[in-house]
């Protein structure tokens, strides 16, 4: 899978906005705010990853970021009337430091230039969404899918000893409304990789290398696995 190149706050960016924030450790699972909400502040995450999640219908749903360390979430808080547009998830082993909007502009008051710094990550991130749009509107399942790989192998949570993204039963509904996809497209894309040698299947867990699989992606037809772009997964996924 090729390397993620992902922008991500520094240790010393993170450090910087510490001094104004307050540092929250997660259950995984919990939901950290709802969907319409009112949005105050922001957040970054430390350790672990947070899953947005978008509800579509009953048991549906999409994925439109899982936020890793060093990125942030929340962001619609520093907005004018601000209202969250999706619902937040912990990941496993999650630790955040939120800002209230009233310590942000405490933060831009008072270090002006890290502030640019962390203005410059909040664009980054919505350039990462805008290019998400793109994916989902000219890839395909199989390309799509590599794609989410790669996000989520920035959390460690997700890799073996070895080094390998460790997929089990519980993590197919997040691919799915990662990826857009039937819980079926996202079982053959996978299929494909463990035929062309870049995974393993052991049981109901694939063990995915990271080395290889952006060359697999370019030489591979542009299967549309019976879907279209428009986002849709299994229904019940868990």
């Amino acid at each position: 899978m090729a390397e993620s190149k992902i922008q991500c706050l520094t240790h010393r960016q993170v450090e910087e906005l510490g001094a104004y924030g307050r540092k929250t450790t997660w259950p995984a699972d919990f939901r950290i705010y709802e969907a319409g909400q009112p949005a105050n502040g922001f957040s970054v995450v430390l350790h672990g990853h947070v899953i947005l999640r978008c509800g579509i219908r009953a048991g549906r749903g999409f994925v439109p970021a899982v936020v890793t360390s060093g990125e942030t979430f929340g962001t619609e808080g520093i907005t004018v009337d601000g209202r969250y547009v999706t619902d937040a998830y912990a990941g496993d082993g999650t630790e955040t430091l939120y800002l209230s909007s009233q310590q942000f502009r405490a933060f831009v008051r008072e270090q002006p230039g890290h502030a640019l710094e962390l203005i410059g990550q909040l664009m980054t991130e919505r350039a990462q969404l805008l290019d998400k749009l793109r994916e989902l509107a000219s890839q395909n399942v199989e390309q799509r899918l590599m794609s989410a790989l790669g996000r989520l192998a920035m959390d460690g949570s997700f890799l073996n000893d070895n080094g390998k993204v460790k997929l089990e039963v519980r993590h197919h509904r997040l691919l799915c409304e990662m990826v857009g996809a039937t819980r079926e497209s996202i079982v053959l894309a996978l299929g494909k990789m463990v035929t062309a040698g870049l995974a393993e299947r052991r049981g109901t867990t694939f063990l995915i290398t990271r080395d290889g699989a952006s060359t697999h992606i370019r030489r591979s037809p542009a299967l549309e696995f019976g879907m279209s772009p428009s986002i849709h997964t299994a229904s019940g996924a868990t």
